[in-house]
């Protein structure tokens, strides 16, 4: 018996798109979807992505990749519909793109270091007719993330600080003035200020080489993984939370940080 021939990534590809275009004219749900209607779930599916990521689960990584492409794949075909553009006017865009903005590997500019390939990065990009260093951060980006590239950005034109420990001074400044702020009341001013505080930490996350959007999911998981511990012992124990001390429940805490 032959052994049935493994299909080349191209035409796997080819198979993948006539799925999608006789889902968008025969399935009543997928003919109803618009850009409009499936925004809210593309971004879903990239967070799902970036899980799978986190927890190194290679497996579900796979599935949540062809979840991804399935979106690439639909936006495409409603806009085939409407003749603004194809899939493959998305591939030829891309390809060109990435050509365009690797000289060092295409072309003959010399790059040896990621900062350099960066540098080079943004100046092509603005001689692509950007108006501004800053566009093309989504305004749409979790808050840190898009400090965090915004503050990124500048920098690659030389507008940052010049030493760590004067970034640490600007988070202790920004620290008094909250602290002022508190005392006026304004709840206005408070906002403003507490956002100053987060703005300049995420700046001296940049200098200790750490993405803060990480960071604090990271630091989310742990508490939310300490707190499911705290429940579970005190439902072990036929108690509840409302039923326990703020005492009880640090000891559990504390307990739970000594286990891992």
């Amino acid at each position: 018996m032959k052994s049935k021939r493994k299909k080349s990534s191209h035409v796997q590809f080819e198979d993948f798109l006539r799925v999608v275009a006789r889902l968008r004219k025969e399935c009543p749900w997928d003919r109803e979807q618009t850009h409009q209607s499936i925004r809210q779930s593309l971004i879903e599916e990239t967070y799902e992505v970036i899980d799978a990521i986190d927890v190194n689960d290679l497996i579900e990584l796979k599935k949540e990749l062809g979840d991804l492409l399935l979106h690439v794949a639909l936006h495409s075909v409603m806009a085939e519909e409407k003749q603004a553009f194809t899939i493959g006017d998305v591939l030829d865009h891309v390809t060109e793109k990435l050509i365009r903005r690797h000289p060092h590997v295409f072309g003959d500019i010399r790059a040896t270091t990621a900062g350099e390939v960066k540098a080079n990065w943004e100046r092509i990009k603005m001689s692509e007719g950007r108006a501004s260093v800053l566009e093309g951060v989504p305004r749409t980006l979790p808050a840190l993330l898009r400090a965090y590239r915004l503050q990124d950005k500048a920098s690659k034109v030389g507008f940052d600080w010049n030493k760590k420990s004067d970034v640490w001074k600007k988070v202790n400044e920004e620290v008094m003035e909250l602290r002022k702020a508190e005392r006026s009341k304004n709840p206005e001013k408070l906002e403003e200020e507490l956002g100053d505080i987060l703005f300049a930490l995420v700046n001296y996350s940049r200098f200790l080489h750490v993405n803060p959007e990480i960071a604090l999911r990271r630091s989310i998981e742990k508490f939310t993984k300490r707190f499911h511990f705290i429940e579970k012992e005190l439902k072990h124990q036929g108690k509840s939370l409302e039923d326990s001390t703020l005492d009880e429940m640090d000891r559990l805490w504390n307990k739970q940080k000594r286990l891992r």
